[in-house]
């Protein structure tokens, strides 16, 4: 389960473009040259200059609660990729939640951030389960079926199935035990890699615990593959957490290379003498 409620979703009245969104183009800046940054004369980079005027506003963030630091930092942090966690508790009792991120690729490991309840001191599902059992897989989530995997963040009691109310396939893992959502075109085995529990500072209350997963396999369709083995981001689709209830789709990406050093070291050298 997840500590987002499940609150009715409110309608924009636009209907959702079933179409393919993503498209390629060129960078915002295509012209730009070694040391220009915000290249502010000319777009977007002009408006963007001129909203600095508006200047800046500041929060310390001890002085406010948690409950006021969660909205505005999960509206900061944006995109959050979000993938279905699928494990099971050391009674055999399965569970399924959305949570993730990457950590690394050697080790090749993803990361899961469960918050503690402060009104009732109940820890995640999903996270005593990986501490007990040690295994767990996780999903990546796509456009067709977002609200399935948006009905898994209900706070249902601990013997509720969240794979029976989502309606979503379990596929049966290789090494580990919980088994990866059928749907997903990404899925990853993992065992727990390690698991850290977090403190606020001068605190020994526990507030959250980062759980390392270290990934044994991967599973990915190959209609979402590229020629060159890699995964299309037109096909996959995968959706991302925004701030508030707001999930957002993938619409355009550029590709900027990386100059090695050894290409521009002329130039940047030259121009320090």
């Amino acid at each position: 389960m997840s500590d987002r409620s499940n609150e009715p979703t409110q309608n924009s009245g636009q209907p959702f473009n079933f179409a393919a969104s993503f498209r390629e183009t060129d960078p915002p800046n295509p012209n730009w040259q070694l040391r220009q940054g915000l290249p502010d004369h000319v777009e977007p980079g002009k408006s963007w200059k001129a909203e600095e005027e508006k200047g800046w506003k500041t929060w310390n963030l001890s002085d406010i609660s948690p409950r006021e630091i969660y909205p505005l930092l999960t509206s900061c942090i944006v995109p959050r990729p979000i993938a279905l966690v699928s494990s099971t508790s050391s009674d055999g009792i399965p569970n399924l939640a959305p949570y993730f991120s990457m950590v690394a690729h050697n080790p090749p490991l993803l990361s899961i951030s469960f918050s503690h309840s402060p009104r009732t001191g109940k820890s995640k599902d999903t996270k005593e389960n990986i501490l007990a059992t040690k295994q767990f897989t996780v999903s990546i989530v796509s456009e067709p079926f977002i609200e399935a995997a948006n009905i898994t963040t209900v706070d249902a009691p601990a013997d509720i199935d969240e794979w029976d109310i989502s309606g979503l396939t379990r596929s049966a893992s290789i090494d580990v035990r919980p088994p990866w959502v059928k749907e997903s075109a990404i899925s990853f085995e993992c065992e727990l890699f390690h698991s850290y529990e977090i403190r606020p500072p001068n605190s020994d209350e526990v507030t959250n615990t980062l759980v390392l997963g270290l990934i044994k396999r991967t599973h990915i369709r190959e209609s979402v593959l590229t020629a060159s083995g890699t995964v299309d981001p037109a096909k996959l689709r995968a959706v991302s957490r925004l701030g508030g209830d707001m999930y957002a789709r993938i619409g355009e990406g550029f590709e900027l290379s990386r100059p090695p050093w050894t290409v521009i070291r002329g130039q940047v050298t030259s121009e320090t003498e």
